[in-house]
């Protein structure tokens, strides 16, 4: 069991940067693969970045150059480094754990770009 806690979200003006990070608790972080979604209003949920259990990192073209994913096994948290923000990145940031058929989902942090 994996229980996942996001937090670094909130308000920013477009051009901006945020960090979220999300922390796990429970054993065996280093085993799961990563992920960070995000959900905009009415809109479906969108896998942005990934990390595997071995550093490997895929993203979205829309946040390529943008954003980065990053992972600390000792901290047993994983982060997202988000940078030169545009309002189309306004959304409900969530974070993912997977291994194997286990699937864990944070409850969600809100960043809102904006002037």
């Amino acid at each position: 069991q994996v229980q996942l806690v996001e937090s670094g979200g909130g308000l920013v003006q477009p051009g901006g940067s945020l960090r979220l990070s999300c922390a796990a608790s429970g054993s065996s972080f280093s085993v799961y693969g990563m992920n960070w979604y995000r959900q905009a209003p009415g809109k479906q949920r969108e896998l942005v970045a990934a990390i595997t259990n071995g550093g490997s990192t895929n993203y979205a073209d829309s946040v390529k150059g943008r954003f980065t994913i990053s992972r600390d096994n000792a901290k047993k948290t994983v982060y997202l480094q988000m940078n030169s923000l545009k309002p189309e990145d306004t959304a409900v940031y969530y974070c993912n754990a997977i291994f194997q058929s286990m699937r864990y989902w944070g409850q969600g942090t809100q960043v809102t770009v904006s002037s």
